[in-house]
């Protein structure tokens, strides 16, 4: 295995930062690039590669260290191939940070200083692990069971109810979830639904989606719930970088209703590519990304 292979993609603003991990040394290295964007509010990459070219030519005027501590590692670009890139390390990227005296980049030290220190952080963290478990083979897919499998997974130690149906009712921006005593019969009718074609899947998920079974941590869980009822049936599953964050929320709030809209964005998104490691960090990625306000 590549020592250089777990990617990771977190984002500020709506804007990616990506990172890779290095086996060898325990760390993260995030690309300078992505972070140089991200605090100049730059879309042209010309611009930002110029304005990093003579960040760096100045920094080493002035013997800054900045320079010496980054290193080279080849990331994915937006056209699927690997290019070296600059990149720094935890404690590189907080002085970089230093380096552009503005609200903004203490907003972004704080976001990247305490992001892996949250619930979410910690819970995203053990999203990574479920892949490199061998515990994920025995989840069982499309089943109730399965799915408290992976929200205790997730959540445990972090909620005192991981993996555990709700006892109250729940609403989101004025939609009621299913409602607390008809739950029981509602998740045992959900997990009965076939589960044999790409529409009869996705139905199912709509439904789970609406019973919402956990007071917290639904959406995580109930999206990797759906990958691998899509790997167990049809050897596929879904490329969640393909995915537009507001499309997929707004196709969600919409599905109870009519969800074609979700089943064109699940369906044009669709991959073979079941057993990459690089695929599913790339949907927790995104999955945790989708539940960031």
């Amino acid at each position: 295995m590549n020592k250089h292979s777990k990617i990771s993609i977190r984002f500020f603003d709506d804007r990616e930062v990506r990172a890779v991990w290095d086996e060898v040394n325990s760390k993260w290295w995030f690309s300078v690039l992505d972070i140089v964007a991200v605090l100049t509010d730059q879309d042209d990459y010309t611009k930002t590669r110029n304005y990093w070219k003579y960040l760096k030519a100045k920094l080493k005027k002035e013997n800054n260290e900045l320079v010496s501590d980054t290193n080279q590692l080849k990331l994915l670009a937006n056209d699927g191939k690997r290019y070296l890139t600059d990149v720094l390390d935890y404690n590189g990227i907080i002085s970089l940070g230093k380096q552009f005296p503005s609200t903004k980049a203490n907003r972004f030290i704080e976001w990247f200083t305490y992001s892996d220190e949250t619930i979410d952080g910690k819970s995203k963290t053990k999203a990574y692990a479920l892949f490199e478990s061998s515990f994920i083979d025995s989840i069982e897919a499309g089943t109730i069971k399965g799915l408290q499998q992976i929200h205790a997974y997730l959540f445990g130690g972090l909620y005192d109810f991981a993996g555990q149906i709700r006892k109250k009712n729940i609403s989101k921006g004025g939609f009621k979830f299913a409602m607390v005593q008809y739950l029981d019969n509602t998740l045992k009718q959900i997990e009965q639904m076939p589960e044999s074609t790409f529409e009869e899947i996705v139905d199912k998920y709509v439904e789970m989606n609406i019973a919402h079974p956990f007071m917290e941590g639904n959406g995580r869980s109930t999206r990797i719930w759906l990958d691998l009822i899509f790997k167990k049936r049809l050897k596929l599953c879904v490329d969640w970088s393909k995915i537009n964050k507001n499309d997929y929320m707004n196709s969600m709030v919409k599905s109870s209703t009519d969800s074609s809209t979700l089943n064109n964005l699940l369906k044009n998104a669709l991959t073979d590519e079941i057993n990459s490691r690089e695929m599913y960090m790339k949907g927790i990625d995104y999955s945790y990304y989708y539940e960031e306000n």
